[in-house]
């Protein structure tokens, strides 16, 4: 199948129409509008990813299971421990984003520079063929218009040429004007065929440069189309690795958590903060009697 290109479709009947250059222009605009909008769009996510970064370390900070002992403290400590990683990965997720977007900005701005150029220059030569075209247009009027007084002039000498009556000196009145009149129409024909031959060099070295920036616009709309699919796509990969990368830190606390034994864990508190494998005895009460010794029972 053909492919279609810029320079081929984009053209006008009328000489002095620039509605297929202006046609390319809007669409490069928009995509320019479109690049923008992108870019806006990585600085805020960039924006989002450092706040929830930078309140997740904060929160990693926090008091959590301070008087927790041995294997669930172990633990505990390596899920605020990792917490805090999760964090800083994603601070650093904010400024892989927002150097994307610094990448874009500098590719929008890249190809501004490179279309001014190239719109100063057809904007020139747009002017200057207007320009050529009203003079040529005008030379026309002029020139058919002397064709016309001479034609009637022509008229006038054969119809008095005819009449005997005529005095001879309106008839030379009359061949004066006809050569004058003539003299007029070949330097109006003159100036005219020149404006023509100025006005075709005109159209030329406008279609030959027409030709080029139509290439040079698909170049930059090739270009763009690339670069904003490219830089999605790495967007993309970034979160995909940023899931990844907390899967690999959670693991780790997963790890941890593993390795919490319940028993140990009693064992140690046991250990570390028995008081005593002895209950209290038992309780000696004294029963005395008014006509007895002291006896002693027990509770």
């Amino acid at each position: 199948m053909r492919e279609l290109h810029f320079k081929d479709y984009f053209w006008n009947g009328e000489l002095t129409s620039t509605g297929g250059y202006d046609c390319i222009i809007q669409h490069l605009n928009d995509g320019k509008r479109t690049c923008k909008e992108i870019e806006d769009f990585m600085k805020a996510r960039a924006s989002i990813e450092e706040k929830y970064a930078k309140e997740l370390l904060g929160l990693s900070k926090k008091v959590c299971g301070h008087n927790e002992m041995n294997t669930l403290k172990r633990s505990l400590d390596m899920f605020k421990l990792q917490t805090e990683h999760v964090s800083l990965s994603h601070l650093q997720l904010a400024q892989t984003m927002r150097d994307e977007a610094k990448k874009l900005e500098d590719f929008r701005e890249r190809q501004k520079e490179t279309r001014k150029k190239v719109e100063q220059q057809m904007d020139a030569l747009h002017k200057q063929r207007a320009t050529q075209f009203k003079k040529t247009m005008e030379t026309k009027k002029t020139y058919e218009q002397k064709c016309r007084d001479k034609e009637e002039a022509e008229q006038n000498m054969n119809r008095n040429a005819s009449t005997s009556n005529v005095k001879q000196q309106e008839k030379v009145s009359i061949l004066r004007d006809c050569g004058g009149l003539g003299r007029g129409q070949g330097a109006g024909d003159r100036l005219y065929m020149h404006n023509v031959s100025v006005l075709g060099k005109t159209r030329e070295d406008w279609q030959k440069e027409y030709i080029k920036a139509c290439e040079v616009f698909e170049k930059q709309e090739v270009e763009r189309i690339n670069t904003l699919r490219n830089m999605v796509w790495t967007h993309l990969n970034q979160l995909s690795q940023q899931c990844v990368t907390s899967d690999e830190l959670h693991e780790e606390v997963r790890k941890s958590l593993e390795q919490c034994d319940i028993q140990e864990d009693i064992e140690h508190f046991v250990n570390l903060r028995r008081t005593g494998d002895k209950p209290p005895g038992t309780v000696l009460t004294l029963h005395r009697s008014p006509l007895t010794t002291d006896t002693y029972n027990t509770l």
